[in-house]
């Protein structure tokens, strides 16, 4: 993985239309933002399109990308994981026996990607969400994991969307803090 820096270098040419830093970019973030979709999508076809449609915009707003709103990943991360809760609200109900790629998702053990993604940065990630009050921790994997959207979790937690703002922003500088980002 490269560094942040390396990341905002990278988005700058892209802004640019540096082709080949957008493969460098792309290479560099393609299964940390595929494991952010495929976890709220549960299908990698549908998670293999909207990777793709997510790196589209990526190239296409690269040029309002600002290192001092967000760090670049965090960036690339809300765009590719809109676009998943996007098509998951799209998307209707369908049972199980309808959706036949539903039973594929459910295997003995994890896919390569899965076990790949499995990385020293992801369990220390895990531990700083596991510091978290059991509450906060419930909210942002809901929030971030499934994909809720703020107003289901005002629902869930009854509270005012704009207190579960302040907590997931709050949470999220606490893992950052724990991260040392």
């Amino acid at each position: 993985m490269l560094t942040p820096a390396e990341l905002v270098w990278l988005i700058a040419a892209v802004a640019k239309g540096d082709e080949a830093a957008f493969e460098r970019l792309y290479a560099a973030t393609r299964a940390k933002l595929f494991g952010v979709v495929l976890r709220i999508l549960r299908r990698q076809d549908l998670a293999e399109e909207v990777i793709q449609e997510a790196y589209v915009k990526i190239w296409k707003s690269a040029g309002q990308f600002n290192p001092a709103l967000a760090s670049p990943i965090t960036w690339m991360a809300s765009i590719a994981r809109n676009r998943a809760i996007d098509v998951v609200r799209k998307k209707s109900e369908i049972s199980i026996e309808e959706e036949p790629t539903a039973m594929e998702v459910a295997a003995d053990s994890p896919d390569p990607l899965a076990r790949r993604e499995m990385t020293e940065e992801l369990k220390r990630l895990l531990e700083c969400v596991g510091r978290l009050e059991p509450d906060r921790q419930k909210l942002v994997l809901l929030a971030y994991y499934n994909g809720w959207s703020r107003e289901q979790l005002a629902a869930k937690f009854e509270t005012p969307v704009n207190t579960v703002k302040t907590w997931l922003r709050r949470s999220m500088m606490d893992i950052r803090e724990c991260l040392g980002l």
